[in-house]
């Protein structure tokens, strides 16, 4: 049975409340960071905790923190990450709508830690349903003293703004992120600078996804050892797993990192929509690399999932079965990059527009056979060439289904239709 720590309260009845929160567990491990734990300590059991990055990176959050500069005179700031507009992945906003004091808490303590008195969630636009819930949750927290001055009489200050911005999926991306929040156009900016040190308003910046920062409160209650034994080495804790697609029942499932994928699908999620074939598997949301049905033989951690040749990303698990056109499919995905794309980098902006050009042409019945290398180089040309990785995000699913699939391709540019609809008919 699977230790919950992001799902414990999702069934309670009103549980997005504090009240419920607090009968539940709620605001303790607060209390024991602002009383019991310098903020050097919650820095060392976050390392140990071995707390990766929720949002699609992986970076371990312990050393991110600690990345921050010992003696500066300038604000720091903490920014969540909510936008969550990567294709699949819906598991930061189970967190906001079911429980978002989970969020609140680990914000506060996490604000403590690297000592900053100013926190903001970006949340996507299209999120106001679960925006107003966390507009009610931060005013919650603000009257039961929570938030604001001198919490739990601690001496410790904190303001908490919600942002909600326009619905850009460029915006996700941390430093389009801090210009769209400073008011600007949501360009992601060079790196380095990093954040850490020249963030928001040009002073040093800590960004989490809202899942990272949820973990939090427990690593601080049951410590860092505690949160790493629960996962393999290197890849600490329990994930929230976002599946959908062709399964029987799609949903959010928590489970250790490590969990077996195949036992994901066809235990968790009930198996393959109609008892239909596997046919691949996208393990991290739409920018990653695609697995074929023989490859989900692995674990759900970030070190396996690389090293089966795809990415655990944002842990939005797509699933495809026989009847999908695998080249229908990679068209909807080139069509979204291309129209999420800021512009601001030529291989991108030129490239995905070249990219849809292409694998429209081929579903016109209009392609020839050079096509296929054609979507690959511009794809590989345009792969770590640009400044934010919206680029990679395009090219390596593309790649990686014109080499995994490549019949398919082959088959719908010699008869001018889709191999699916031979095969259904």
């Amino acid at each position: 049975m699977t230790e919950k720590i992001l799902s414990r309260r999702f069934d309670l009845k009103d549980s997005h409340t504090l009240k419920v929160y607090e009968e539940n567990g709620g605001y303790i491990a607060l209390r024991k960071a602002l009383k019991e734990m310098s903020p050097a300590q919650i820095l060392d059991e976050v390392k140990r905790s071995n707390l990766r990055g929720r949002g699609g990176a992986g970076f371990p959050a312990g050393m991110k923190w600690s990345f921050l500069p010992k003696d500066t005179d300038k604000p720091v700031y903490l920014c969540v990450n909510a936008d969550e507009s990567e294709p699949g992945t819906f598991k930061d906003r189970f967190i906001m709508e079911r429980d978002p004091h989970l969020l609140i808490e680990g914000i506060i303590i996490t604000c403590y830690t690297i000592r900053s008195s100013q926190a903001f969630i970006y949340i996507r636009g299209e999120y106001l349903s679960q925006a107003r819930l966390l507009e009610q949750a931060i005013q919650d927290a603000y009257a039961a003293k929570y938030l604001g001055k001198n919490i739990l009489g601690s001496g410790f200050d904190l303001d908490l703004i919600l942002y909600i911005g326009a619905g850009a999926y460029i915006c996700g991306e941390e430093t389009a992120m801090l210009e769209s929040l400073e008011g600007k156009k949501g360009y992601p900016r060079l790196k380095p600078p990093f954040p850490a040190v020249i963030g928001l308003y040009n002073c040093p910046t800590i960004i989490n996804n809202v899942e990272t920062i949820a973990n939090v409160p427990a690593i601080v209650e049951r410590g860092g050892d505690w949160y790493a034994g629960l996962g393999p080495p290197k890849n600490g804790g329990t994930r929230l797993f976002a599946v959908s697609g062709h399964v029987k029942r799609p949903g959010c499932y928590e489970h250790p990192l490590g969990y077996p994928l195949k036992k994901l699908l066809y235990e968790d999620a009930g198996g393959i929509l109609d008892d239909l074939p596997l046919k691949a598997v996208v393990p991290g949301g739409s920018s990653v690399p695609v697995l074929k049905a023989d490859e989900i033989d692995i674990n759900l951690d970030f070190d396996s999932v690389q090293a089966a040749g795809s990415m655990l990303g944002s842990a939005a698990i797509i699933v495809m079965h026989e009847r999908t056109c695998m080249v229908k499919a990679t068209e909807r995905i080139i069509n979204f990059y291309k129209e999420e794309s800021c512009g601001q980098c030529s291989p991108c902006r030129e490239g995905t527009g070249w990219l849809l050009k292409i694998i429209q042409r081929i579903l016109r019945g209009e392609g020839v056979m050079e096509d296929i290398d054609l979507l690959y180089d511009v794809s590989e040309g345009i792969l770590g060439n640009t400044i934010c990785p919206l680029g990679d995000a395009v090219a390596m699913p593309v790649m990686s289904y014109v080499t995994k699939f490549r019949d398919e391709f082959e088959y719908f540019i010699a008869h001018k239709k889709s191999k699916i609809e031979t095969m259904v008919s």
